[in-house]
């Protein structure tokens, strides 16, 4: 049955919104404030006039000829790279489309546990195994932390000990959503003296993963720049992935008709990202982000410690409230978070902040503490993982496989069918083809009440 009363997509996004409305979620051009100029510019012609196909004077991606590698070559230019290709099925699709091109089919890949599932979903297209290698832990936010150089050296240790074959590349995730960052060289040159290429994930950063030295790079100009959903490129530097088999995976990935619009997206964020005036734009878009970090700070909130100044993390723990709770109270008051979780609430200030941002959140997030505040929560327990950790059932044959749904607690010893995964931020708390434990079905039943409505009480195994 359908509502009436419900609207449908065109009337939702035709309507006005309601006044005093504090959008701080993604896309991080806040509802049109922050868009590229040149972006904002093209939307303001004549409706449809930009919806384009492949032309000769327009090209494509992959073609050699035409506007758009034009303007992918002044793309990588300006982000340092050899190679830039643009991408319509975000950063998702270029992360798979570089996995592709990284490792062949029948090897192995290092993820960390905080991968986006998307390359789950590589890993089943490209005929892939993870190895999946644990994280640091903060019991306070709930939250994994970068892999520091220790870390990463102990994860080479133990995959070449527990006689894993030697992975094709390893895949690291830089920034976090929630703004921190990994020693990101120091990484890469580990992963280099191993003989690995390094994939970075950074739909949440803007492409300076590649000054760090890493292969292959994915950014999202929806999520750190003034592009639209679904705008990204997947950056190349060096000699380590051939330009060739990048291609090849993107054919086989990205549609055949990409949309000239967001092609044209992804060239305004990146050039104005690195324009005088792009530059300009976020040195205020930080200014704020500090003023009004330091301004929670002096009232006496606890904040994640995060090097990116437009991602606002609150420790929801210390007020005696989950983050979703803090989230659904915040919500129904026109304040809109982009990231609630069990002990953290993340905010996207954008590249241009909504209107007395400082003076509105506070408020706001005040009222939220008088409201809701109760005694601390209890810290997070650490997910009881080994360090490094291969499916015991291929990935792809797990997830296929014939399946039935058991209670959590009737699921020690079986084996995964299917990744559990709230969503967002869509980070697999389990994946297909991993063995449930007892310690796990027990860490996995208390993520249940964490995620009230996004973790069923149930789980697909693979049937015996």
């Amino acid at each position: 049955m359908v509502d009436p009363a419900t609207p449908d997509l065109l009337a939702l996004l035709g309507a006005r919104g309601p006044r005093g409305l504090l959008p701080l979620h993604l896309p991080a051009h806040g509802r049109g404030r922050g868009l590229a100029p040149a972006l904002r510019h093209l939307l303001s012609r004549s409706p449809g006039s930009w919806d384009l196909p492949e032309l000769p004077q327009i090209g494509g991606p992959l073609l050699e000829e035409g506007a758009v590698a034009v303007s992918q070559r002044r793309c990588a230019a300006l982000l340092g790279a050899s190679h830039c290709w643009f991408g319509v099925n975000g950063a998702s699709g270029l992360l798979q489309a570089a996995l592709l091109a990284l490792c062949p089919p029948g090897s192995q890949v290092l993820l960390p546990r905080n991968v986006h599932r998307s390359l789950l979903h590589g890993c089943v297209l490209a005929q892939v195994e993870p190895i999946l290698f644990d994280l640091p832990f903060d019991p306070l936010s709930g939250l994994w932390l970068p892999p520091g150089p220790g870390d990463l050296e102990a994860v080479l240790a133990a995959t070449a000990a527990a006689g894993l074959p030697k992975p094709a590349a390893l895949v690291l995730v830089d920034p976090t959503y929630q703004g921190q960052r990994a020693r990101l060289p120091e990484l890469v040159t580990l992963a280099h003296r191993a003989g690995l290429p390094v994939l970075v994930d950074q739909a949440h950063g803007r492409g300076e993963a590649l000054a760090s030295g890493a292969d292959l790079v994915v950014i999202s100009l929806q999520k750190a720049g003034g592009g639209l959903a679904q705008a990204g490129a997947l950056l190349a530097r060096g000699e380590r992935c051939d330009p060739a088999a990048i291609e090849r995976a993107l054919l086989w990935l990205q549609t055949s008709s990409p949309s000239a619009l967001l092609l044209a997206a992804t060239a305004a964020a990146i050039t104005h990202g690195a324009s005088a005036a792009g530059q300009r734009q976020r040195q205020r878009a930080e200014a704020i982000g500090h003023a009004l970090r330091h301004r929670l700070l002096a009232q006496g909130f606890s904040l994640l410690a995060a090097a990116d100044p437009l991602r606002l993390v609150l420790l929801t723990g210390p007020i005696g409230v989950s983050g979703l709770e803090a989230d659904a109270w915040l919500m129904e008051r026109g304040v809109i978070a982009e990231l609630p979780e069990p002990g953290a609430l993340t905010f996207c200030l954008g590249q241009v902040p909504p209107p007395r941002l400082v003076a509105r959140l506070t408020r706001s997030l005040q009222a939220m503490r008088r409201a809701l505040q109760q005694p601390p929560l209890p810290l997070f327990r650490r997910p009881p993982l080994p360090l490094v950790a291969s499916p015991v059932l291929p990935l792809a044959q797990a997830w296929r496989a014939t399946s039935v749904l058991v209670p959590l607690e009737l699921a020690v010893g079986r084996v995964a069918a299917e990744p559990l995964c709230p969503y967002p931020p869509g980070i697999p708390l389990l994946c297909p083809g991993e063995r449930i434990d007892r310690a796990r079905a027990e860490w996995l039943l208390g993520q249940r009440l964490l995620w009230p409505g996004q973790i069923a009480d149930t789980v697909r195994v693979v049937a015996d």
